[in-house]
């Protein structure tokens, strides 16, 4: 009698065409589904629906943050070089005016 030898890769080895169907084994689990914790479920969906909600309005606050930056930057450029014009011209009018004055 000869003695068997272990043969790892051909005991292990699985036929391709011998993989589950996913229908196959909802049919298998559905005759005796697993008791459901609703408690559970409904503590873990509001925890990461609050997780969810909050790092969206996190990065909806910074969105608008950097959008509202922007715009106030954009004003700036736009309106400081007129400000800036109307403020020497201004003083200097006063000088011309009052010429005792320092500008």
């Amino acid at each position: 009698m000869m003695p068997q030898v272990h043969d790892p890769v051909t005991q292990d080895s699985h036929d391709p065409r011998d993989i589950p169907i996913l229908t196959e084994e909802a049919e298998k689990n559905a005759a005796n589904p697993a008791p459901l914790d609703v408690e559970a479920v409904h503590a873990a969906l509001v925890t990461e629906t609050l997780n969810l909600a909050d790092s969206l309005l996190h990065r909806a606050a910074k969105e608008i943050e950097a959008a509202l930056f922007e715009r106030v930057l954009d004003q700036l450029r736009a309106q400081l070089p007129e400000l800036v014009d109307r403020v020497l011209r201004g003083r200097a009018a006063h000088a011309a005016a009052d010429p005792e004055t320092d500008i």
